[in-house]
């Protein structure tokens, strides 16, 4: 019997980051199982019991650096993974942030003369900002205030939590739509088959039309999920 190959996350069935996974490996590497571990800890467990040396085993834990909680659950990850030849991680600050540092991220949720690119420039600029620095590798906390400064709301938002506000503020009210308990159907679905798609609801893909499958392969090519899973030995055809 051939090996299998699994992808670990940490998020339930049903949530935004399930929905994404499942839809993401279906459509670029489906012989890939997608399976949820509930959540962070119980993902860090299941890795440090795990016994098989046959299948393979990628996980996705977030690495929010500016999280104690997070950061000593990836220091245990890292551990038990180093002793398991076949288990190998992804270094991904978080879902939220995956999704916010796609380069067509602005142009496929907003269209050309969309009204909504004036009256979110801020969180827009924000973005950028963000991803910006992320890219750099210089991280710093007055860099990371001036970002959170777009909404006068925030107050002492980690990493993961400010960007799961921006992703938020950026799709909210369009089929992108993305927030903690669900994903617009527009990430899941090909052009336009959004269910509750208006007639003034176009978006950046209107002129463009792309399959889901042409959309799964433009976002890993425009993400970090490229060198990712090139560096696991995980090449998507693209």
């Amino acid at each position: 019997m051939s090996a299998k190959t699994y992808l670990w996350i940490e998020d339930r069935l049903g949530k935004a980051s399930y929905k994404f996974w499942t839809t993401f490996m279906h459509e670029l590497c489906p012989e890939v199982i997608v399976e949820s571990k509930i959540n962070n800890r119980e993902l860090v467990k299941a890795v440090k019991g795990l016994t098989d040396k046959e299948n393979k085993y990628i996980i996705a834990l977030d690495n929010s650096f500016d999280n104690a909680q997070v950061y000593m659950e990836q220091k245990i990850l890292k551990e038990a993974a180093s002793k398991r030849a076949n288990v190998f991680l992804l270094d991904l600050i978080c879902f939220e942030y995956t999704l916010l540092e796609f380069d067509k991220l602005i142009d496929w949720v907003y269209a050309p003369k969309d009204e909504f690119r004036e009256k979110r420039a801020r969180v827009i600029d924000a973005r950028e900002k963000l991803v910006q620095i992320i890219k750099s590798g210089e991280v710093n906390y007055k860099a990371i205030q001036e970002i959170m400064d777009y909404d006068s709301n925030l107050d002492n938002h980690n990493i993961e939590q400010l960007s799961a506000k921006l992703l938020f503020d950026l799709t909210r009210n369009t089929g992108f739509e993305v927030s903690k308990g669900d994903l617009g159907e527009c990430w899941r679905k090909t052009c336009c088959e959004w269910t509750d798609r208006q007639e003034d609801d176009i978006c950046g893909l209107d002129q463009a039309r792309l399959t889901i499958k042409e959309k799964m392969k433009s976002f890993y090519l425009g993400t970090s999920l490229y060198s990712e899973f090139k560096n696991i030995g995980l090449e998507m055809p693209a």
